[in-house]
């Protein structure tokens, strides 16, 4: 895939210079087709995994990065063409300082910018501490913070979306995104977490917000891209906690294996996608284990105590 102007004619309309060149079917696209052919591909993914009823309301987990404010864009221009359905957006404060209060910032613009209610939760609020406060207790247990950071912040946004009465939760994992955590499931030999990465999370428990990630078939540069050509602003900096070695690993060889086999990321998703309707179709759930409420929040949980009081146990912050 290349970005950026070139010599090529948009194969499309047949007029404008083309920015875009898609390798793997050799098509190349001017801002306005790029853009139009995003957002058909957004939508035609919705349509593929069933993700939305006409008359839901989504909340979108916004987090100020490239990836959440392109959703947040897209959804909110695809909700208008169905006036029974409500796009809210949450952003949640984990308490990184020097970074997420940046990050904050672009999330309340672009909310603003675009008429949709914009709701904040704080790992503070919530939990009595945040990840700053987190990270010397982590390294005590022998956990990274992302590990913490992620478990923490699934049950902030399911709570908060239960609260604002969603019926779905769409996050902005991309292309990149599941390939990379399916590559890294089957390194790892983890059989069960491999058929729990889904497209669409069902709901499991009535206290429970479905999850749904209607960007899991386009690619983090295409995301940049689309960024750029609609003037969608958002913090470009990663986490300074991001530190997971092995997806930083499989990253670059999914990299380097798709500069040579361009579509392999998406023969990957595909395969993937074949095996999750092959266990569906034998009533198969690898581990799945009764889902109960939480002996300490009340919250969902596949055990007598949540992931997230488990982890804050361990860390002293819950007695």
């Amino acid at each position: 895939m290349k970005i950026g102007m070139s010599d090529s004619v948009c194969s499309v309309c047949k007029r404008r210079s083309a920015v875009f060149t898609d390798r793997v079917s050799g098509i190349s696209l001017c801002g306005p087709c790029f853009i139009k052919g995003f957002e058909r591909r957004v939508q035609r993914t919705i349509s593929k995994y069933d993700m939305f009823r006409e008359d839901d309301r989504i909340a979108v987990a916004v987090s100020g990065g490239k990836d959440s404010n392109v959703l947040l864009y897209v959804l909110n221009k695809i909700e208008q063409n169905f006036p029974k359905s409500e796009v809210i957006a949450i952003t949640v404060d984990e308490g990184i300082s020097g970074y997420r209060d940046v990050c904050i910032k672009f999330a309340t613009r672009l909310s603003k910018k675009l008429g949709v209610e914009h709701v904040m939760v704080s790992f503070k609020e919530m939990f009595g501490i945040s990840l700053d406060e987190v990270v010397d207790l982590c390294r005590k247990i022998g956990v990274r913070p992302c590990t913490v950071c992620g478990v923490l912040r699934r049950k902030a946004l399911n709570v908060t979306a239960r609260e604002l009465g969603a019926d779905k939760l769409a996050t902005a994992h991309n292309l990149d995104d599941e390939v990379e955590t399916i590559f890294m499931n089957v390194i790892k030999g983890d059989f069960e977490r491999l058929f729990r990465v889904k497209r669409v999370q069902e709901k499991t428990h009535e206290k429970f917000v479905p999850r749904v990630k209607p960007l899991c078939e386009i690619s983090s540069r295409e995301i940049i891209l689309y960024a750029q050509l609609r003037g969608i602003e958002y913090y470009p900096e990663p986490c300074p906690y991001r530190g997971d070695v092995l997806r930083g690993e499989v990253r670059r060889i999914l990299n380097d294996l798709e500069r040579r086999i361009p579509s392999v990321k998406y023969s990957i998703l595909r395969f993937h996608d074949r095996l999750l309707r092959m266990a569906d179709s034998l009533g198969w759930e690898p581990g799945e284990q009764p889902v109960r409420e939480c002996e300490i929040c009340g919250e969902p949980s596949s055990g007598s105590i949540c992931k997230a009081c488990e982890l804050l146990r361990r860390m002293g912050v819950l007695s």
